[in-house]
């Protein structure tokens, strides 16, 4: 008699996956669901492996050993493990987002949401220079208003987009490397105060075409301590720079204003501000009383580079790795590690305290 093994998780999630390629998707369950999906927009601290895709683009986390914790491996994502928005889907019991870019993300793929984040972009369109090629905010919410409402519209048969959208959350997590690749890096001719002012101008431009678009339910994700990188320390002998984080803090302050006057301008949306910022600030001034050991130094062995005086941001591909990875904060020159993501993933979703999630947190938008 033949012995048959009972299938394991992965073999049923790929059972079910086979099923949803061949069947047409259920519209009314898709409707009747309070969060149906999430539509992300950003850099790389929220791209799952858009730029995978771009043949020019040097900014890729397609190689070990990013991915090193991921269950299918190095995917784009960087960091070792999951990033805020998979834990942020996990939270909210959605499936991992599928990527823009790859030519699979069509039909059913859609109906959760769609990732169309692009690592070393910014809010500007000439933030990413360095890169060589990245999806800038702007074309994201083109493919997004061109591609995927069109088949997302086709797959649940409904045309009224602002009630197609009102139960999807929108997360914008953007503007950090409009300061370290753009603004920091060109000196332009302009004070802090004044580019600052046309970043979160144009920020708010783009949130409104979101909303023209039918998006009703947005969070923002606040500019990290981009002073505090390790990319960053070797100039500053260990020591976060003050002028770098003084951007990011008034940056952010700009961010948080937007909820306050969204009303005026979007009616009936509702804005989240999850400051990362404060939360990451906590890990890195004291990290033994939130579980970390090292909050100095990347985890992986890093790419040095003439731009950071001998510094670097990526992980060196097939490159060492440190062996507790759940004890560091950053997993490379500027990414945090899964354990880092954990913790504001989950202050996101559950944090009442208004100076790490504003007005309300992720949980309390995603009931209304």
């Amino acid at each position: 008699m033949m012995n048959y093994r009972k299938p394991g998780s992965w073999q049923f999630l790929l059972c079910l996956q086979l099923l949803a390629c061949f069947f047409p998707c259920n519209a009314e369950v898709i409707l009747k669901q309070s969060i149906r999906g999430m539509f992300v927009f950003g850099s790389s601290l929220v791209d799952n492996g858009n730029n995978n895709f771009l043949p020019n683009s040097t900014a890729k986390a397609d190689f070990l050993p990013y991915g090193i914790d991921f269950p299918h491996g190095p995917s784009g994502r960087f960091t070792n493990g999951k990033n805020v928005i998979d834990l942020l889907c996990r939270l909210l019991k959605l499936p991992l987002l599928p990527t823009f870019s790859d030519p699979s993300t069509k039909g059913c793929k859609v109906v959760h949401g769609v990732n169309f984040a692009s690592a070393s972009s910014g809010i500007l369109d000439d933030t990413g220079f360095v890169s060589r090629q990245v999806i800038t905010l702007n074309q994201q919410i083109k493919n997004f208003e061109e591609v995927t409402m069109a088949e997302l519209e086709k797959e649940t048969g409904n045309n009224g987009r602002e009630e197609l959208l009102s139960n999807y959350l929108f997360v914008v997590g953007t503007g950090g490397n409009d300061y370290s690749f753009n603004y920091f890096l060109r000196n332009p001719n302009v004070s802090l105060q004044a580019f600052t002012a046309n970043l979160t101008n144009s920020l708010s431009l783009q949130l409104k075409k979101l909303y023209s678009l039918g998006a009703r339910k947005f969070v923002l994700m606040s500019i990290n301590p981009l002073g505090c990188y390790p990319m960053v320390k070797p100039t500053s002998e260990g020591k976060c720079i003050e002028a770098l984080n003084q951007a990011a803090t008034l940056f952010n302050n700009g961010l948080k204003s937007l909820i306050d006057v969204s009303n005026t301008h979007m009616p009936s949306s509702n804005l989240v501000f999850v400051n990362s910022y404060k939360i990451m600030e906590d890990i890195i001034k004291n990290p033994i009383s939130k579980g970390f050991r090292n909050a100095n130094n990347p985890c992986c062995e890093v790419v040095p580079t003439a731009v950071f005086r001998g510094s670097g941001v990526l992980c060196k591909k097939g490159g060492n790795t440190c062996v507790d990875r759940n004890a560091h904060v950053f997993f490379d020159g500027l990414h945090p590690t899964e354990a880092v993501n954990i913790q504001i993933a989950t202050k996101a979703f559950t944090s009442y305290l208004q100076t790490e999630v504003y007005p309300i947190n992720v949980n309390q938008l995603a009931k209304l």
